[in-house]
């Protein structure tokens, strides 16, 4: 039981982490398809990290690779910035694009590092064993990892964020009415800017938080296993509202959680379900969800409409 509250919290924490991110990019009237290849990307800054730094104080380990993550995913953001703010592009196809693009090139810029180490190494696979620890503080039995506090602070900031500032007021008046929020004064494209790079910090943690979820090792050949789309429908499921987000990453994380520690329970056991099905559950429940929830949307009304300053 300690272990599927460990895993559901560690699953929990990536999925709002991401899904905070979609939500402050699509406030701002952007839609981040493109979140799955960011998770990819900050998962690869910081897994680089983690191996360079292995020996250093723990401290140092944290700040880096939080550092590190969250500058990667603003960096690989930046193309769907220019690509959709900048240039009035398919915001959907710029994110599909995004998506594919992340794992070839992780994939390539491991194996050209692993290679320059070692000619006879041409895996895609990052190590972080000792350096893993530092973000891990054993409490009885019960594993408490530094991101699970990291996703609660995150939860809180963007709820006062979004709610009680002046900024989240703008930011999300420039997803719901873009041409009013211009018409006070409100610079749309900035807005915008601003969402699109906040989603890019919090998925290229999202990544990092993935990766070392209950592993030592990443093959980046695998991506992220569509952790960002999941996020994408708790972002839906949660209403675009940080704390309704926070509930349904619980929710989906324990479906995620289940398929790494069913084994550990006898009556599920006893069932004889295959263990693929319950790889499969958190995306089954993500269609279910989406089919049920789809009709009461409180999405943007702007989001995903390039915002051109000469339309009223």
């Amino acid at each position: 039981m300690i272990l599927l509250i460990q895993y559901t919290l560690i699953f929990a924490s990536v999925l709002c982490l991401v899904a905070l991110g979609g939500c402050f990019s699509e406030h701002s009237g952007v839609i981040n398809l493109g979140l799955e290849g960011v998770m990819v990307m900050g998962a690869l800054g910081g897994a680089l990290v983690l191996k360079s730094m292995e020996g250093a104080s723990y401290i140092a380990i944290v700040l880096a690779v939080i550092a590190v993550s969250a500058l990667s995913g603003v960096i690989y953001t930046l193309l769907l910035g220019v690509a959709s703010i900048n240039f009035k592009a398919d915001q959907t196809l710029v994110g599909t694009a995004m998506n594919i693009l992340a794992t070839a090139a992780a994939t390539v810029i491991v194996k050209a590092i692993n290679m320059a180490e070692n000619p006879d190494n041409v895996s895609s696979t990052v190590q972080y064993v000792n350096a893993k620890k530092a973000f891990i503080v054993k409490l009885g039995k019960f594993e408490f990892n530094w991101f699970m506090l990291i996703a609660f602070l995150a939860l809180i900031i963007s709820y006062v964020v979004l709610y009680k500032t002046r900024f989240g007021l703008r930011l999300r008046a420039c997803g719901e009415n873009p041409q009013a929020a211009d018409s006070v004064g409100v610079n749309v494209y900035t807005m915008r800017w601003a969402g699109v790079m906040i989603s890019g910090i919090l998925g290229g943690i999202g990544g990092i938080v993935y990766i070392t979820a209950g592993v030592s090792e990443w093959k980046f050949e695998t991506g992220v296993a569509g952790f960002g789309f999941l996020a994408l429908a708790v972002m839906i499921f949660g209403q675009w509202k940080p704390v309704n987000i926070g509930l349904a990453a619980l929710l989906f994380g324990f479906f995620r959680a289940l398929s790494n520690v069913y084994s550990g329970f006898d009556f599920l056991v006893a069932l004889n379900i295959p263990g693929s099905v319950y790889n499969m559950m958190p995306y089954i429940i993500s269609l279910l969800v989406l089919m049920f929830t789809s009709k009461n949307s409180a999405a943007p009304k702007a989001e995903g409409i390039p915002y051109d300053k000469g339309t009223r």
